[in-house]
């Protein structure tokens, strides 16, 4: 009797156990089936939104970018895709990413063609936004994120479990969902609307070769990566300035202080911004090398990704997404900054999600963010003991959600009409550097570590 009491009556851990069984590794193929679909689903919901310039003449915006390099790719022979002329205006929209991106785009403009013409004809396509027209580029974003990204997550998994990882393997299924389920990237390519997802992807399976010591594949996988996404120096908006609009890197928070614009020319802030880039990735560089690993390889990832956000010429707040990255890499072993960097990368893309009237996605993947972050696997911060940080860590995690609020309901002054996006963008960079600093002190631990065991072998 007792036990059928007791079967009758679960506990609160066995309801909690069932709650989160999909993220267990009972039944792995189940699990990645699960965790697969449902971030269909919520990418498919998030894409039933407006996104970048709808009905904002004359350009409209990234959607529009997207959908003229299409009608161009699709109407004008090659030579011409990248050339100024009668029939292609490079003033408007014109194509400035490598021929991959031109041919995916072809590619693309092909499957609408197929189905809605009228969405890619020459001339008479710009600021198309039929209904049929938004449903199949959706859908064109959908599918590159299924057959590229998604493959490539599987397989980062599979190689981080088998070798890389040298904790509990119980964490898999949660990683894979955190890595999928990135709530930044979603908004950005199924709200705003890009394809970060195929060069993201790239990077992802080059990675995971890289780890399984596949170098020529990382290495041919990486520079389709670079070929994708890589603005051509031809074309590169340098006439726009070393930043635009606020965004959370080293030039745009110091020109509260430093007018770089006023003060230095375009071409010395070329050099100005390359010399700093190389610079600081230099020290992660140079201890890769010291003591080399494939822990401190992903760390290296973080911290020259973070180098080129703080100090690359035209930063965009989407770019965010290169550093997330290698931090969902490294989420099951440092869970804290891989929650820590999200939190603030949401923050700092909040403006820009603002302006595309994407709010309500905006809250529902944070709040889903935070609760499959809370699932109850084996990470090393399941149990955080208390520490002087603790304050500190609730009082800006606090300051975060008033800004967001503040943002949307408090009218800045007059005489600063950009007082919430400087601050915002102040918050998010002090965040980014300390993450920063921290990967560059656990690649110099790694060094130590690596030196400390040369020693003991040579004292055997």
């Amino acid at each position: 009797m007792e036990k059928k009491k007791k079967a009758a009556n679960p506990t609160s851990d066995d309801s909690e156990s069932n709650l989160w069984s999909f993220l267990t590794p009972r039944g792995t193929t189940a699990s990645f089936v699960c965790i697969t679909l449902f971030a269909i689903l919520v990418r498919v919901a998030v894409s039933i939104h407006p996104y970048s310039g709808a009905g904002t003449p004359p350009k409209y915006g990234d959607y529009e970018a997207q959908r003229h390099w299409m009608e161009i790719t699709l109407n004008l022979p090659v030579k011409e895709w990248y050339r100024n002329s009668t029939v292609n205006d490079l003033k408007y929209w014109g194509l400035d990413y490598p021929p991959l991106t031109a041919y995916q785009s072809y590619i693309h403009g092909l499957f609408l063609r197929f189905f809605d013409p009228q969405s890619v004809a020459l001339f008479t396509s710009r600021g198309y936004e039929s209904y049929i027209g938004k449903l199949l580029m959706r859908w064109t974003v959908l599918l590159s994120d299924v057959l590229i990204f998604f493959p490539a997550v599987i397989y980062f998994v599979t190689v981080y479990y088998s070798g890389t990882h040298d904790g509990p393997k119980s964490g898999n299924m949660w990683h894979f969902a955190m890595i999928l389920l990135n709530p930044c990237l979603i908004l950005i390519d199924h709200g705003h609307f890009q394809y970060n997802c195929i060069s993201l992807g790239f990077t992802v399976a080059a990675v995971s070769a890289i780890l399984s010591d596949r170098d020529i594949f990382g290495s041919i996988l990486f520079t389709l990566s670079l070929n994708h996404k890589q603005v051509l120096s031809r074309l590169a908006p340098f006439e726009r300035g070393i930043y635009e609009d606020y965004v959370a890197n080293f030039w745009c928070t110091t020109s509260v202080i430093v007018k770089w614009k006023r003060l230095f020319s375009t071409q010395a802030l070329r050099i100005l911004s390359l010399v700093s880039t190389v610079s600081t990735c230099l020290p992660s560089m140079m201890l890769l090398i010291l003591a080399p690993s494939r822990k401190n390889f992903l760390f290296g990832l973080l911290s020259s990704a973070l180098s080129f956000y703080f100090f690359s010429f035209q930063v965009h707040e989407k770019s965010i997404l290169l550093p997330l990255l290698p931090a969902s890499f490294l989420a099951i072993d440092e869970p804290l900054i891989f929650r820590w960097l999200t939190y603030f990368a949401l923050l700092s893309l909040f403006p820009l999600l603002r302006r595309d009237e994407l709010i309500l996605p905006y809250i529902a993947l944070y709040g889903l963010f935070v609760l499959l972050y809370n699932a109850p696997v084996q990470r090393k911060d399941i149990r955080e003991t208390r520490s002087h940080f603790t304050t500190l860590k609730y009082f800006l995690i606090t300051s975060s959600l008033l800004l967001h609020i503040v943002y949307l309901m408090v009218t800045p002054p007059r005489r600063y009409p950009y007082l919430f996006e400087a601050v915002m963008m102040l918050l998010c960079f002090s965040q980014f550097f300390f993450i920063f600093m921290y990967a560059n002190m656990k690649q110099w631990e790694f060094l130590k570590l690596s030196s400390q065991i040369v020693r003991e072998k040579k004292n055997l």
